[in-house]
């Protein structure tokens, strides 16, 4: 996520980090970096200038090229007004205690709207145990509305079916359908264009009419930078958008779409689609967003990751095994099974400080999703009896798992000096005390990973 702006914005904050004295020359030179970063990375125009001028304003104005501390104030100003183009903080939903909460979403074709629908639905099933119905008028795309309806089964909850083909009387159906049947929450999916066009704008006008919505979500893909924050000027000109839903994230390296939607909508992002899965759906904070993207890293995300992911008894099975030193290639595969779970190796590294540093040694090491999936698969081609004790598989049993996990031998052997190195970790994260940890474990990590895995 945000990959090449990460990167950028942390030489910039090296450059200035420890200067004993900042001059005018050297603030200018700054904020000449940021701004190409920022057009780089796909911003909107009017929002770098918005976003230079009120860090100058604020250095000058506070004085502090005079500060003991002026590297630090600079930094700070510049997280600062990250946090602040992106919204400032996670802005809930409304979601009523007592009535029907109506929630509607809009946005062009291919943004990953339907998808997102589900995903919500899935995230608020998760959070409490709201009746949720979803619903569609979308009658248009051929097959939109079995899709949801599948998606709703995926997630587990309701599907409104009808054979209307007039969008407002589908919403009459769908509110009335859903207060009848005592549901919490509605939530509906619009048609999606190619482009944006009159008719697309009109009809989702006699929607919302007739909707009233509690919210109105924008879905965006975030792959089309600044594309992305012009569409979203095109619908809240149009309708009033309560928050926006930024999907394909995990891809977008350059972060336009982000750092601009908030600021020309004036509505925040509230969620962001991380993967494809229903599940890879989060909650917007701007300030660990900022956090990353000077390459501060993200630590209360990744806890929250893990204690999401990863099963507590397991935790604790394992824990009580590493004690007495059973530490086998069964335990090695659930850790990386929670790995993938949590987004695996890179959505690891990128909520870790020093997010240049982590991808220069993923790339160095080739670590790849594709590798762990390999090497879960080379486990589970192992009997149990090999599992437990590693020293068991000669010549001839790799020859037996390599085909039956369809990778090669040398890939086993790979596996299994991994596995030894990563049984030496354990031992040592067991034995150590307190400072230091970070660097140990990165060098054991950069050590246990093979380099050339096709």
């Amino acid at each position: 996520m945000f990959d090449s702006l990460n990167i950028k914005f942390e030489k910039i904050v090296r450059s200035i980090r420890g200067k004993a004295v900042i001059s005018e020359s050297d603030l200018e030179q700054t904020m000449r970096e940021i701004r190409i970063a920022l057009l780089e990375a796909d911003v909107a125009l009017s929002v770098v200038k918005q976003f230079i001028d009120s860090v100058k304003e604020k250095v000058l104005g506070k004085e502090v090229l005079k500060s003991v501390k002026a590297d630090q104030m600079i930094i700070k100003l510049v997280q600062d007004e990250l946090i602040k183009i992106l919204g400032s903080e996670n802005q809930p939903l409304k979601i009523l205690s007592s009535s029907l909460t109506k929630i509607l979403f809009c946005g062009l074709q291919g943004s990953g709207k339907t998808t997102s629908v589900a995903k919500l639905a899935k995230h608020l099933s998760k959070i409490s145990k709201k009746k949720i119905i979803l619903g569609s008028v979308d009658i248009y795309r051929p097959a939109a509305q079995e899709q949801l309806k599948v998606l709703a089964e995926q997630v587990g909850v309701e599907f409104f079916n009808h054979n209307l083909n007039n969008p407002v009387n589908i919403v009459h159906e769908l509110i009335k359908y859903s207060e009848s049947n005592l549901a919490d929450v509605v939530l509906l999916d619009t048609a999606g264009r190619q482009v944006i066009d009159s008719k697309l704008m009109s009809e989702l006008v006699e929607i919302e009419k007739k909707f009233q919505p509690h919210e109105t979500l924008l879905v965006a893909d975030a792959l089309t930078g600044q594309d992305a924050a012009n569409v979203a000027k095109s619908f809240s000109e149009a309708i009033k958008i309560s928050g926006s839903i930024l999907t394909r994230i995990d891809g977008d390296s350059r972060g336009g779409a982000a750092l601009s939607i908030k600021t020309i909508t004036n509505a925040p992002i509230k969620f962001i689609g991380v993967g494809e899965k229903i599940e890879n759906f989060e909650l917007f904070y701007p300030e660990r967003i900022a956090q990353r993207i000077l390459g501060m890293g993200d630590i209360v995300s990744l806890v929250e990751k893990a204690s999401e992911n990863i099963d507590q008894e397991e935790m604790e099975t394992l824990a009580k095994k590493l004690e007495k030193g059973n530490f086998d290639l069964s335990d090695f595969s659930k850790q990386l099974k929670q790995m993938s779970k949590m987004g695996g190796v890179s959505g690891i590294m990128s909520m870790l400080p020093g997010v240049s540093k982590a991808q220069k040694m993923m790339a160095e090491n080739k670590i790849s999703e594709k590798l762990i999936n390999h090497q879960v698969a080379i486990i589970e081609s192992m009997t149990k009896e090999e599992r437990s004790d590693p020293n068991l598989i000669k010549a001839s049993r790799k020859i037996r798992i390599s085909k039956g996990s369809g990778t090669r031998v040398q890939d086993v052997n790979k596996l299994l000096k991994q596995f030894l190195q990563s049984q030496k970790m354990m031992k040592r994260m067991k034995s150590m005390g307190k400072g230091g940890m970070p660097k140990d474990i990165m060098q054991t990590m950069q050590g246990n990973f093979p380099r050339n895995f096709n």
